[in-house]
């Protein structure tokens, strides 16, 4: 009897997306098939699959213990997410060279369905980083009695979500510095960096808007600059080890001596990046803005402002909540000058809203259902805390005109 071969041992997943790429969160069930395809008649012991995820840290770092001796300290740490096994075709047994109980497997393709749930519990989305990993994947493996047992293993990723739509992502960030240059016995004027930001999420591929203003009352020509950076934190037996990378960046205009810039909106893009990751005990992935005055021969004046990068885009309703936490939590006197043009006053409640209107909008919520199973529950939940509430008022009169907000001296002309 002439034994067949194994031509091809293949796994693929059931998709759920348009691009046909494996992408799955915690709670979803992950199903696929292992593809096995033989040219003659072969026995087999068994099919066998495994899943796992887990984070994995390490690195290395060298250590003096004298003036000749060296060492080589390694730091390594584990987090395990799931570890799923399943038999496919026959059963787990000791002697791998039994000719008992064994299957027999005809000549063509042949395939064998999976399917296993990934915890409920949150789980680190998919990273790659310098010193570490985060990484789920399915293995196959065929054994047959006599031979060397067949093995492959196929990634997929996991996506923690993180909805930018919440109330901590959607408030502005903002901050002012001031530095003075000093050369021996002579002091040059202050050099001022006042930048906004409208909120703290954003997804790859948006654009943020930057607002920030910089006066130059130093002798030197300085040039405002921004840039985007992500820091890898890694964890071990104690020890943090960090990388800081540049992800994007911007060049504003020299800005000479006395000359003020001001940027209204100045946008730099996200390019595609890994989603935070905020909730690994061992990686931590993080995001800024740094918004800085580059100096020439001194120490750049800079903020950073903290970046959340998620995967749930911004929503219409909470681009409006992010503007107007925006006004309300923010008083920055040079974001005035980002606005073009003062815009028309909206009609009052009382115009656009009759007493019968109001009154047919407080008809039981039963009326309303099909517009309930229209929208997501949060979203729905928002709109009935605020359904009955006129818009708050509106005014164009400053309430406190031509009041000046800073004591510092204003950069004299040059």
């Amino acid at each position: 009897m002439v034994l067949g071969k194994v031509k091809s041992l293949t796994i693929s997943f059931d998709c759920l997306n348009d691009s046909n790429v494996p992408v799955y969160s915690s709670g979803d069930t992950v199903s696929g098939r292992v593809s096995l395809e033989v040219t003659g008649e072969i026995r087999v012991k068994s099919l066998k699959i495994h899943a796992r995820g887990h984070a994995k840290v390490r690195w290395t770092e060298s250590r003096n213990a004298g003036s000749n001796t060296a060492y080589t300290q390694n730091y390594t740490e584990e987090v395990e997410y799931f570890n799923h096994k399943d038999i496919l075709i026959g059963q787990e047994r000791d002697d791998d060279n039994s000719e008992e109980g064994l299957h027999t497997i005809h000549s063509g393709r042949h395939e064998y369905a999976f399917s296993f749930e990934l915890p409920q519990t949150p789980l680190a989305t998919s990273f790659e980083g310098r010193h570490g990993s985060v990484r789920y994947w399915v293995k196959a493996e065929l054994h047959r009695p006599w031979f060397l047992p067949v093995k492959l293993k196929k990634e997929f990723t996991v996506f923690e979500h993180i909805d930018i739509n919440t109330p901590s992502l959607l408030s502005p960030q903002a901050g002012t510095k001031e530095k003075t240059l000093c050369c021996w016995f002579c002091t040059s004027g202050p050099i001022s960096l006042s930048a906004k930001i409208e909120r703290k999420g954003y997804t790859p591929g948006e654009s943020i808007q930057i607002f920030a203003e910089i006066e130059n009352c130093s002798s030197r020509v300085v040039v405002p600059k921004a840039a985007i950076y992500q820091t890898q934190a890694f964890y071990a037996k104690g020890k943090m080890k960090e990388v800081k990378q540049l992800v994007a960046n911007l060049r504003g205009e020299s800005l000479s001596s006395g000359k003020t810039e001001t940027w209204n909106g100045k946008q730099l893009k996200i390019p595609p990046v890994s989603p935070s990751i905020l909730d690994c005990s061992i990686i931590r992935v993080e995001y800024s803005l740094m918004v800085y005055v580059d100096i020439p021969g001194a120490m750049d004046l800079f903020l950073n402002l903290p970046l959340v990068i998620g995967t749930i885009p911004l929503h219409p309703f909470g681009s409006r909540t992010s503007s107007v936490s925006s006004q309300c939590s923010m008083n920055m006197n040079w974001l005035g000058l980002t606005l073009p043009e003062r815009p028309e006053a909206p009609p009052s409640y009382a115009e656009v809203v009759t007493e019968e209107q109001r009154q047919s909008s407080l008809a039981p919520l039963g009326a309303c259902d099909d517009f309930e199973r229209a929208l997501p529950g949060p979203l729905f939940a928002y709109i009935q805390e605020f359904r009955f509430l006129p818009p708050p008022l509106y005014s164009e009169i400053d309430p406190n005109p031509d009041q000046p907000t800073d004591d510092r001296p204003s950069c004299p002309s040059r």
